[in-house]
């Protein structure tokens, strides 16, 4: 057996947010709706939310923010932190999925059709990330359809990987439920947080920066693009065979 075929490309991973769609204005949007609807006079514009994206998690977020600001809302004491930061996340999520169901929130360039290609080409497609099933699912059902679970062999989230990104927790489950050895699949991520987790797990890893990620430290990448409008099947599987070899 030649070095080609002990390692070719089987299966393809991807992030979620940023990745596999432009999600991120509409979380923000989703978590100041959430502490107005809680009384709070929180307000994160861009430059701030860009900073706590570093925090990997919305629930994560928001305690790491609150910590930041040396002291608590009168309005919530401390035996309830945990409640609030609870029921503002549930609110966050409602008013995402709503966003999601109004078309406010687009899947990226060239990540319909490389899915389509992969897929028929026999690769398994899986997703690793720290986000909430229900956010999966309300961007995965309108840009899919309502089976577009059948397009994903395996599905790792916040639900079932409790250590978030940079912990390579998520892609090292994603690779032991598709009994994948990591040198035989491709991550594709946004963030340098991703990155890290994905190479930590073994994995060869593309990168297509959004808004909110340009200028982060992705030296380790296996290549960084754009997007994915340019990226068919051939060419992954290049980049991927050099890297191995």
């Amino acid at each position: 057996m030649n070095r080609t075929s002990e390692h070719r490309l089987q299966a393809l991973i991807f992030d979620v947010d940023g990745t596999l769609a432009d999600t991120e204005m509409a979380h923000l949007a989703a978590f100041n709706h959430a502490f107005a609807e809680m009384g709070l006079d929180w307000r994160w514009d861009v430059p701030l939310y860009t900073r706590l994206l570093s925090v990997a998690g919305g629930k994560e977020r928001i305690a790491a923010y609150w910590q930041s600001l040396g002291d608590m809302p009168r309005e919530v004491n401390a035996s309830s932190l945990q409640q609030t930061i609870e029921r503002l996340h549930e609110i966050k999520t409602a008013a995402y999925e709503q966003a999601v169901n109004d078309g406010l929130v687009q899947m990226r360039a060239g990540v319909l059709p490389l899915l389509h290609e992969a897929a028929e080409a026999g690769l398994t497609l899986a997703i690793a990330t720290t986000t909430s099933p229900v956010n999966i699912a309300a961007l995965l059902r309108k840009a899919m359809g309502a089976d577009w679970r059948m397009h994903f062999q395996v599905i790792e989230d916040a639900s079932t990987a409790p250590r978030k990104k940079p912990h390579p927790m998520v892609y090292q489950q994603v690779l032991s439920r598709l009994v994948l050895r990591p040198q035989d699949g491709l991550a594709v991520e946004d963030s340098a947080n991703g990155l890290q987790a994905a190479c930590a797990a073994g994995l060869p890893t593309l990168i297509t920066p959004s808004a909110f990620t340009q200028g982060q430290d992705f030296a380790a990448a296996l290549r960084v693009v754009p997007d994915l409008s340019d990226v068919q099947l051939a060419q992954l599987r290049q980049w991927h065979t050099r890297h191995i070899h």
